[in-house]
């Protein structure tokens, strides 16, 4: 959602990362301009630039090729001659069939008088031929041979020959430690971190940007304030927090928040993903952490920003590896520069994670994180602005009223109102049309929750079928009082669903009560009491409500205490201070109690259906109009549904 110009970012690995309040220094003395003797056209110059690493990289690889081709080319030019031992040769001169002998090193090249080919033979390097022809009864001085010694291009190439394997190694690792000189991913800085470095002023991004978290945006303003007027709090004595760990769901803009915080108050922000710390190698993610903060301490004042903490801040000893695990080494290293002997001034650590939960006790405690901002679910006046910021540069219609998208939108983070505008758009592109309209945002809002749209091929029979399941869950969630009003039903297939009934609440909740759990169940088992009622029959299609009716029921039983058992937490207990073998070892219920809650559960989903199917007995003409408009139709919306109804949702 937000892009960052890739000339903003730069690397932790170079050392010439300079801030931009050091450039305004004091402006050097002009220098005298030297005339040019050679004539330039208007408008141009001669630059002359020699960049020795460049030269020096070029003639290596031409020496490369060089060291590499010569040999290929000798063996080309050798295959062509044929090689004879000894004796043979000796046996040609006696015949007096030679007429030049080259000695090339251990190599005797013979040319005779009636071949232009050549032959090789091969000597024993402590040989010479004067003794190999003594030994034969020839005088080398009386023969008419003539013998040449090799030259000194020639004796180069035997040398080269021979050393041509450790000259390929000594090249290699030059190469190489050249290549990693200054790279981040090199041989050499495999132990530097990975942090994108986003230099102070090039931040685009302000608290304006954000829509909705008013309190957490309180929150941050005082982070911004305390890297903008550091003086201001260390004259009362205070201390500038060192950490701020954001908590909350999948897309509700963590990082966008921090990006915000950086532009807010101009300072050098540097980003890295919790994974980006572990690799293969043992002790890379601690020298990664180690030096992450010495860059940030160069940089001050700074914002180091993990992303996705919980890869490596999660709770020590919650594995099979124990201490020894890198991941824990990690952290210990993490732990140590946020709150260890050297104090980091001007720095600050910002996290985000939406498994706080799972985070070691250490990490979060005053010191380190000393400050736990919670990001949740835009409420509807946060969505609003949400959707203003995202439809400025879109083309959208006049009829279109934001105070309704908003409502249909209750549980959308930032992340997936942006992509509905997106996916609105890309809509109205593709039909070649110029105006994104209510109809648009509401077919995009239905992708984004359930996925797009498809036609499956049903016999008739099956698609009745399926009219009348999500008829009734239409109809039970329009007559109890505690469940949420129908805004579409569908017979249309999305995702891994024949159909759909889309009951969006009208507001925000922050508290479920009894009843409004046990009408959501009902409204879950309409779809299975509708089945048996009308075709005494029961199909797969109902095999999704039922698992989340029995996950509602389970947990009202056994976590929230609304059931016949009482006021008690059933589910499995861990304590942390209970370990056996580095695993944390969780303490359930006994046998006989846990009868009693499965029992407990059953119950609560008997009674729901007993009193689900009552209700659709009791309203079977309206039940069998609504399935056959859908059969008709395929879909409905609210204000449809509504008159077929006929009665008010109480």
């Amino acid at each position: 959602m937000d892009k960052v110009q890739n000339k903003t970012q730069t690397n932790t690995s170079k050392t010439d990362v300079v801030s931009s309040s050091s450039k305004s220094g004091a402006k050097s003395s002009p220098q005298p301009v030297k005339k040019n003797p050679v004539k330039q056209k208007p408008g141009k110059q001669l630059v002359l630039r020699l960049d020795v690493n460049s030269f020096f990289n070029k003639f290596f690889i031409y020496i490369l090729i060089l060291v590499l081709f010569v040999p290929f080319l000798l063996d080309l030019t050798g295959a062509s001659r044929e090689k004879i031992s000894l004796s043979e040769m000796v046996q040609d001169v006696k015949n007096e069939q030679v007429e030049i002998i080259r000695v090339v090193g251990d190599e005797l090249q013979v040319k005779y008088k009636d071949q232009e080919l050549e032959k090789i033979a091969q000597k024993e390097s402590s040989v010479s031929l004067s003794e190999i022809f003594q030994a034969n009864n020839l005088d080398l001085a009386n023969t008419k041979v003539q013998v040449e010694n090799a030259t000194g291009w020639q004796l180069f190439l035997e040398l080269l020959i021979n050393f041509l394997p450790v000259l390929l190694l000594i090249g290699f690792f030059v190469y190489m430690l050249r290549q990693s000189r200054g790279m981040q991913d090199g041989i050499m800085g495999i132990g530097r971190s990975k942090a994108k470095i986003f230099i102070k002023g090039k931040q685009n991004k302000s608290f304006k940007d954000v829509g909705g978290m008013d309190e957490a945006k309180k929150e941050l303003e005082e982070i911004v304030d305390f890297l903008k007027n550091p003086k201001k709090y260390q004259k009362m004595g205070a201390r500038t927090p060192k950490g701020v760990l954001l908590v909350g769901p999948s897309g509700t803009g963590k990082t966008l928040l921090a990006r915000a915080v950086a532009g807010e108050a101009g300072v050098q922000f540097l980003s890295i993903a919790g994974s980006e710390f572990m690799e293969m190698l043992v002790g890379v993610g601690a020298s990664r952490a180690r030096d992450l903060f010495l860059t940030a301490k160069k940089l001050a004042p700074s914002i180091i920003f993990i992303d996705e903490i919980d890869a490596i801040g999660r709770i020590r000893g919650f594995g099979s590896m124990g201490g020894h695990d890198e991941r824990e080494q990690t952290l210990n290293q993490i732990l140590v520069e946020m709150d260890g002997f050297t104090q980091n001034d001007n720095v600050i650590v910002m996290a985000a994670t939406n498994r706080g939960d799972m985070l070691d006790p250490a990490l979060i405690r005053p010191g380190r994180f000393d400050r736990r901002v919670m990001v949740n679910l835009p409420d509807l006046e946060e969505r609003k602005y949400i959707l203003s910021i995202h439809a400025k540069d879109k083309p959208i219609a006049e009829g279109v009223e934001w105070i309704k998208v908003a409502r249909r939108t209750v549980g959308f983070s930032g992340a997936d109102i942006e992509n509905m505008l997106n996916e609105a758009a890309i809509a109205v592109a593709r039909e070649n049309r110029t105006e994104i309209t209510m109809a648009d945002l509401d077919e995009a809002a239905m992708k984004v929750k359930l996925g797009p749209s498809k036609r499956r091929l049903q016999d008739p029979l099956e698609r009745k079928m399926t009219a009348y399941h999500e008829a009734g869950h239409a109809v039970v969630s329009h007559l109890l009082p505690h469940a949420d009003p129908v805004q579409r039903i569908s017979i249309v297939s999305r995702g891994h669903a024949l159909g759909y009934t889309f009951t969006p609440p009208e507001r925000d909740k922050l508290q479920t009560t009894k009843s409004e759990l046990l009408d959501e169940i009902s409204v879950l088992l309409a779809g299975r009491a509708t089945e048996q009622l009308v075709f005494s029959e029961q199909t797969a299609g109902a095999s999704n409500d039922l698992e989340r009716a029995t996950k509602i029921a389970r947990a009202m039983v056994s976590e929230l205490g609304m059931s016949e058992l009482g006021p008690m937490n059933f589910a499995p207990q861990y304590e942390t201070g209970s370990y056996q073998k580095g695993l944390i070892e969780p303490v359930k219920v006994s046998s006989k109690l846990q009868e009693q809650v499965d029992g407990a559960v059953k119950s609560i989903i008997d009674t729901q259906l007993k009193s689900t199917t009552v209700l659709l007995k009791a309203h079977r003409a309206q039940l069998d109009t609504i399935a056959e408009r859908l059969v008709e139709v395929e879909t409905l919306d609210g204000d449809e549904f509504g008159k077929l109804m006929v009665q008010k949702k109480p």
